[in-house]
């Protein structure tokens, strides 16, 4: 009786079970009409609606290449890459999804993986800041096409910072040894390092505006102070009307970034390395001046009131830089936690952290705010999760060229998520490729009208078809007439 009970309960506990019998040969890849990622129907639909096409083929030219055949039609071939990281390729082979069954029925000017990889090779600095150019103004497009930046009217946030690829290969051009943190631990690790620009707002999930490689031994702030005027540049452009605050970490608290804020109209809240001047500032204040902070999500002792939380900050005003020609004086803020380390001392020990930054919040508040800067990590996370997973070519050029690709392909499917509504606008990419994009469809004609059948009983029909009906169904604001 045990047993059988047992039996029972195994049943019920395992439901997903093969409910037919399957030969060897039952297997077969031969449907002509079968689509593996219908959502790139909407997707590069919008990619047309906001110029992607054309705005490689004005931007994106190659006079010189080492192979003639391998710089003939940039446009088409790197909008299959596109395509490719949309659907989820993290290397050049897998680019080949966008041409198996019906998908090249769906799509015109698809290539080969082999076609691309020979393009890529063609890459220089040059050209990667042309493919630059074309996520800058694409991101405008898009933004034009799809409120991407909710809120951009009041305060809006560039936020930079650089990331260390790991890489194998002893041929990988650019390849050396830098520095990364890995569970909380400083070591080298041999790779690439790509500087990184966002824009985000208090609502919206952040867009890529700039992505340039170098090399992994390179210092996190070179070139800093260049991306982000294009970054603060870009945001303009894009629609964005309201106050710029740039974040960033110690690596960019320096004064050539700080003067590139100013010159833009942006203002700063950047981290400042431990001098020995800033620590005699961080002396100077009186133990009176130091608050209590409230973080998001902390709770209230229920017996005192007060928020359980060590964590406390004070300000200061502080001269920054004064030993070049363009010193800055603005606000020292400063947050204090206690040293987990000497907890059960007889007074406490204080770990300090300063940033330097000239907004006019109040000083918990501006605490708060610089603390976010932290969302570019989740940039970060959605590129490692899908086009960043591998540097694919040996080639500095043709890496630097797909890691344009893949901030174009992120910032795509930042708009399809906005498209398709609700908790999808800020939602991962990898969710949206789940949900969105990598759905099996069968394509039909009937009467010579294109039809894609989907599955039935799909979870998240309703939002696919939101976003169907927002791309496909879309129509133009017609030009005013006079």
């Amino acid at each position: 009786m045990f047993s059988t009970h047992l039996s029972t309960q195994l049943r019920k506990a395992l439901p997903v079970q093969v409910s037919h019998k399957f030969a060897a040969s039952s297997a077969v890849f031969d449907d002509d009409h079968l689509v593996s990622c219908a959502g790139l129907v909407p997707v590069m639909t919008l990619a047309a609606q906001t110029g992607l096409a054309q705005l490689l083929a004005a931007k994106v030219r190659i006079t010189e290449p080492r192979i003639k055949s391998g710089s003939a039609n940039p446009a088409p071939k790197l909008t299959t890459v596109v395509a490719g990281m949309c659907a989820g390729a993290d290397c050049i082979d897998d680019l080949d999804l966008v041409r198996s069954g019906g998908m090249k029925t769906l799509f015109d000017g698809v290539y080969a993986p082999s076609t691309i990889g020979t393009l890529l090779r063609e890459f220089t600095f040059g050209h990667a800041r042309q493919l630059e150019s074309v996520l800058r103004e694409h991101l405008a497009g898009l933004c034009e096409r799809v409120q991407l930046l909710p809120g951009s009217d009041e305060r809006a946030f560039v936020d930079i910072d650089s990331l260390l690829r790991p890489v194998y290969g002893r041929a990988k051009q650019g390849a050396s040894y830098g520095h990364t943190k890995i569970a909380g631990k400083q070591i080298l690790r041999k790779g690439l390092s790509p500087l990184v620009t966002t824009i985000s707002t208090e609502t919206a999930a952040p867009v890529i505006t700039g992505a340039r490689l170098r090399a992994g031994k390179t210092n996190s702030g070179k070139g800093a102070a260049r991306m982000i005027a294009q970054a603060v540049a870009t945001a303009r452009a894009s629609g964005v009307t309201g106050q710029i605050l740039v974040r960033g970490d110690s690596a960019y608290g320096n004064s050539a970034v700080v003067a590139a804020c100013r010159r833009a109209g942006a203002r700063f809240s950047l981290v400042l390395t431990k001098t020995a001047a800033v620590a005699a500032a961080i002396e100077s204040i009186s133990e009176s001046a130091w608050v209590p902070v409230k973080y998001p999500g902390a709770v209230r002792d229920p017996d005192t009131g007060a928020w359980i939380s060590d964590a406390e900050v004070a300000e200061t005003t502080y001269t920054a830089f004064s030993s070049t020609k363009t010193p800055v004086t603005a606000r020292l803020i400063v947050r204090r936690v206690k040293d987990a380390r000497f907890l059960d001392a007889l007074f406490p020990v204080w770990r300090y952290h300063p940033f330097f930054t000239d907004s006019d919040e109040p000083v918990d508040a501006s605490d708060i705010t610089h603390r976010r800067h932290a969302i570019i990590e989740t940039v970060f996370a959605d590129l490692i999760d899908g086009p960043l997973a591998h540097m694919p070519s040996g080639r500095f050029g043709a890496n630097s060229a797909w890691i344009l690709c893949a901030a174009i392909a992120y910032n795509l499917l930042r708009a399809v998520g906005v498209l398709a509504g609700g908790v999808h606008a800020v939602a991962r990419g990898a969710t949206l490729r789940r949900k969105f994009v990598n759905i099996p469809a069968r394509l039909a004609r009937p009467q010579r009208r294109a039809i894609l059948h989907l599955p039935t009983h799909w979870p998240w029909a309703q939002q696919w078809l939101t976003l169907w009906r927002n791309t496909i169904g879309h129509s133009p604001p017609t030009a005013a007439t006079h």
